[in-house]
């Protein structure tokens, strides 16, 4: 822990959120595909930036590197908040900071991912026991289903209930729970074609020509 006071003064909380914010709002997807696949990924597969539909539109390399990017984003936010020696309320503030930033990211008129690799980042800075918890059901339930979103939704909805579980302090719980919430929210197309029959499954690569259907 720096432990730097002046870092820790209230001047210097909003100020600090906004970095996370801005962190968490620079598109890899986006730039991944503009630089390897020199395409507009939000023009492709189900249109969306996050690491699933990278997978499926440029392909594993591009997805990895999207995946580690985005999930370190939320590490960042998480772990620059604890070396800085802020209260709890204000770590738990920076990763919904990150994860928001990533979701409504300023840079592409407020039109981003899920959030899923940003909350894995976080996670793994707070918990990494529980991340590790949730990436075993994740894995689980695609190999069963090969479903990405359902995989993350399970994960998503398990993550409060093991905060709460593991007797954190309120403000993370409280994190974990609006978390939770906004990945459902965001995986409403998703839930939609798996009611349906038409969501896609895992390794099943989308036309480039096929524009984005979400």
């Amino acid at each position: 822990m720096i432990g730097v006071d002046v870092m820790t003064t209230a001047s210097m909380i909003p100020v600090y959120f906004l970095a996370c914010y801005l962190v968490g709002a620079v598109p890899f997807g986006f730039l991944a595909g503009r630089f390897l696949g020199k395409v507009d990924i939000r023009g492709l597969g189900s249109g969306n930036i996050g690491a699933t539909n990278v997978m499926r539109t440029l392909g594993p390399f591009p997805a990895v590197l999207v995946l580690l990017l985005d999930a370190l984003k939320g590490w960042v936010a998480v772990f620059g908040a604890q070396q800085l020696g802020f209260a709890d309320w204000v770590v738990a503030g920076a990763a919904l900071a990150a994860v928001g930033g990533h979701n409504w990211p300023v840079f592409l008129r407020f039109r981003g991912g899920r959030g899923m690799a940003t909350a894995l980042g976080v996670v793994i800075a707070l918990a990494p026991a529980v991340a590790g918890l949730l990436v075993a059901v994740f894995v689980a339930v695609v190999a069963l289903t090969r479903y990405v979103s359902l995989g993350s939704i399970i994960a998503a909805v398990l993550l409060p209930i093991l905060f709460f579980a593991s007797g954190w302090p309120a403000p993370y719980n409280v994190a974990a729970v609006v978390l939770a919430v906004w990945a459902v929210w965001r995986h409403r197309p998703n839930i939609e074609r798996l009611l349906a029959g038409t969501e896609h499954r895992f390794g099943q690569r989308v036309d480039p020509r096929h524009t984005a259907g979400r």
